[in-house]
C-alpha cells in the first residue's frame, strides 16, 4: 500500500501519516526504486491504534508511551490518568454551568459576567455620575477575575446603603485637579479607612501572589496626583489598623 491508500484505510489523512513517521509514532517504511514508500499490513494495524488512542484523548506524547517497549508505561496506568484528567474536566465543567444558571437567573450588571455575590454587589450600588465610583466598579470586576472573595463582597454590601460613601466619592472627584499635599487629602483618607470594613482588612492582608505582583503601583498610577495621595495614605493606615496600630 502507498501512503494514500494506507490512510484512506485507516481512515486519517496523508498528512496525519507523514506527522507521525516525524514524531516517530510510525516507523518510515521500506522504500520502492521509485522513491515511493509501501506499507504492509502490520503499518496499518499500528497506524489504527495510535488513531484508536488519539481519539480516546491521549496526547502523542502518551500515545508514544503507549506504544513504547517494556521501558514505556502501560496502557492501563496512561488511561488511568486520562479517565481522571476527564473527571476533573467533567466537574469543571459542572461548575461553570452552576455559575452560569446563576447568572442567567438574576440580572446581569453592565460589566458583564461576574461571581454572583459580586453581582448582588454592584445592583445595589446607588445610580451615581461619580468618575471614583465608576472606578471603583472596575476595579472590583477586576479583581473579581483574578481571585474575588465573597466574604469581602458581602462586607461591602452594607456601604451600598450608607448616604456618607457616595459624599466620600464626591470628596474624590473633587481632588481630580488638586496637587499633591492639598489639605484634604489627610482628613479624606482618615474617613475612608474608617469605613472599611475588618473583613476587607483580612483580605487586604493575605493578598499576595503573582497575579497581583505590580498592582499597587498600576492601581496609584490610575488616579490623579492628590487622589493617588490618598489611596497611598488609606493603605498606609489600613496597615496599622491590621498591626493593631490604627488611632484610637
Amino acid at each position: 500500500m502507498r501512503i494514500g491508500e494506507i490512510a484512506a484505510l485507516v481512515g486519517v489523512t496523508s498528512r496525519a501519516v507523514r506527522h507521525y513517521h516525524h514524531l516517530g509514532l510510525l516507523p518510515e517504511p521500506e522504500r520502492r526504486a521509485n522513491g515511493y514508500r509501501v506499507y504492509t499490513v502490520r503499518d496499518a494495524v499500528l497506524l489504527a491504534r495510535i488513531r484508536r488512542l488519539s481519539e480516546l484523548g491521549l496526547s502523542l506524547d502518551e500515545v508514544r508511551d503507549v506504544l513504547a517497549d517494556e521501558a514505556g508505561r502501560e496502557l492501563a496506568e496512561v488511561l488511568g490518568e486520562l479517565d481522571a484528567d476527564l473527571a476533573r474536566q467533567e466537574e469543571e465543567i459542572r461548575a461553570r454551568r452552576r455559575r452560569l444558571a446563576e447568572l442567567m437567573a438574576g440580572t446581569l450588571p453592565p460589566e458583564g459576567p461576574v461571581s454572583p455575590a459580586l453581582a448582588r454587589l454592584l445592583g445595589a450600588m446607588p445610580e451615581t455620575t461619580s468618575p471614583m465610583a465608576a472606578k471603583d466598579r472596575e476595579l472590583l470586576t477586576l479583581l473579581d477575575t483574578v481571585g474575588g472573595d465573597e466574604i469581602v463582597y458581602d462586607a461591602l454590601l452594607p456601604l451600598t446603603r450608607d448616604p456618607d460613601v457616595l459624599a466620600l466619592y464626591e470628596r474624590l472627584d473633587d481632588l481630580a485637579d488638586a496637587a499633591t499635599g492639598d489639605p484634604r487629602v489627610g482628613p479624606l483618607a482618615e474617613a475612608l479607612a474608617a469605613v472599611i470594613p475588618v473583613e476587607v482588612l483580612a483580605k487586604l492582608a493575605t493578598a499576595d501572589g503573582p497575579e497581583l505582583e505590580g498592582f499597587g503601583d498600576a492601581f496609584l498610577a490610575d488616579f490623579t496626583p492628590a487622589q493617588a495621595e490618598v489611596a497611598q495614605q488609606v493603605m498606609e493606615e489600613l496597615a496599622k489598623r491590621m498591626h493593631g496600630e490604627g488611632r484610637g
